[in-house]
């Protein structure tokens, strides 16, 4: 898909961008310098030690990896994930699922039921030869499925989602998910391709009952895939085993990672891991908590706006710029301005967010001035993905030169 040309609207692009296209932009090998603020960051480094990390943690244990796509919806770190050996993306909805089809993802894990019937069209009567496979939870939902399916479209790989009472989707019990089997084999359109489920919704921390909690779950997953197994149900080549977070997937290549087999796929759906974070996976991520920690890779700068009173500054960065759903910002380092050396930003933390605002909370006699820039660190990076339309990636240096623009479609 050709990128478009720079329209010279996307905020924190250096000024003078509009028609050109992004190569010719980087062949004048712009810096972070020529930046407005607020301005978001990746780190080229960081990003491409996350991404091996990730694939030989995998590789160790013999699962393979689909990350979801969800967390960045940016086809170029896709494809740097897919050049490293992922099995696939992920990804949430259909229009997703239209982003990766477009951008050449071979392999698409719709990691949701798909009722829509227009999209259920596009997806099993399309041309090309990618692999996508959707989930079902019920047999209302495959009875939903039925007025997008057509006699003419290829069969559709469908992956049974268990749940847990009280969690999101899924089916609540054994039974359930049996009869959900038994009408996707019945189903001349469908075929029946793995089991699938989401530990995540069933704990937000990692204490010694959630994680017992988790893995009791992942647990009966291995129970219902055996069971079709036994059954002699599985009606696709290639059988999913799939789970596995940002938090728990220590535990899902514990539990689920024997079933591999050469026609069994245990297949991890991290996503975060990507860019990591300076808040909520920075204590929860298995490898954090082991001590072999990813690199946080996704930055925003902003900048200082005004001191209206002593012990408080205001950035330019905002509800707009930068996640907040799982933890405010942290200010690591301040420069004079953007690619300038930077020094450590101690004792201060932000207290709140405006749309456009950030209340950075300082002691008294903090040496911050006016048109200073701090760099935050974010929690959560999926949503502070989807408030970027282009993102620079950097190399490194104080003042580190633009190396691409990442774009996302969200």
């Amino acid at each position: 898909m050709d990128a478009p040309l720079l329209t010279g609207l996307d905020k924190g692009l250096p000024p003078g961008t509009a028609g050109r296209s992004v190569p010719e932009f980087l062949a004048a090998r712009p810096r972070l310098s020529m930046c407005t603020t607020p301005v978001a960051v990746l780190d080229d480094t960081a990003l491409d030690a996350n991404i091996a990390q990730m694939a030989a943690w995998c590789a160790e244990r013999g699962v393979a990896l689909a990350p979801h796509g969800k967390t960045s919806m940016a086809p170029a770190l896709w494809r740097r994930q897919l050049d490293a050996g992922a099995w696939g993306i992920t990804v949430a909805t259909p229009q997703q699922a239209a982003v990766a089809l477009a951008t050449g993802v071979p392999r698409i894990l719709v990691a949701n039921p798909v009722v829509d019937p227009v999209a259920l069209r596009a997806l099993t009567e399309r041309d090309g030869e990618a692999e996508v496979r959707v989930w079902a939870d019920s047999t209302a939902t495959l009875s939903a499925m039925d007025a997008g399916l057509s006699s003419t479209g290829r069969p559709l790989p469908v992956l049974v989602e268990l749940g847990a009472a009280g969690a999101r989707a899924g089916a609540r019990s054994m039974h359930e998910a049996l009869a959900v089997a038994d009408a996707i084999v019945a189903h001349p359109r469908l075929a029946l391709a793995g089991v699938a489920g989401w530990e995540g919704a069933l704990a937000t921390d990692v204490s010694e009952a959630s994680v017992s909690r988790v893995r009791d779950f992942l647990g009966a997953m291995l129970d219902l895939h055996e069971t079709f197994l036994s059954r002699g149900q599985y009606e696709w080549p290639e059988v999913l085993l799939t789970a596995g977070g940002s938090t728990f997937f220590d535990d899902v290549a514990d539990v689920l990672g024997p079933a591999a087999a050469p026609s069994v796929t245990v297949l991890l759906r991290s996503g975060c891991y990507l860019t990591h974070d300076d808040g909520q996976y920075r204590a929860a991520s298995p490898l954090s908590r082991a001590g072999t920690p990813f690199t946080a890779a996704l930055h925003v700068w902003a900048r200082v706006l005004s001191r209206p009173e002593p012990g408080l500054a205001l950035l330019d960065a905002g509800r707009r710029d930068v996640g907040f759903d799982a933890g405010l910002p942290e200010p690591q380092v301040i420069a004079d301005t953007l690619g300038a050396p930077a020094r450590s930003l101690t004792d201060a933390h932000v207290s709140a967010l405006n749309d456009q605002h950030a209340y950075l909370r300082l002691p008294d006699d903090a040496d911050v001035r006016v048109g200073q820039v701090v760099r935050l660190g974010i929690s959560h990076p999926c949503t502070t993905f989807d408030k970027w339309r282009l993102i620079p990636v950097v190399g490194p240096g104080d003042d580190p030169e633009l190396l691409d623009l990442v774009a996302t479609y969200f």
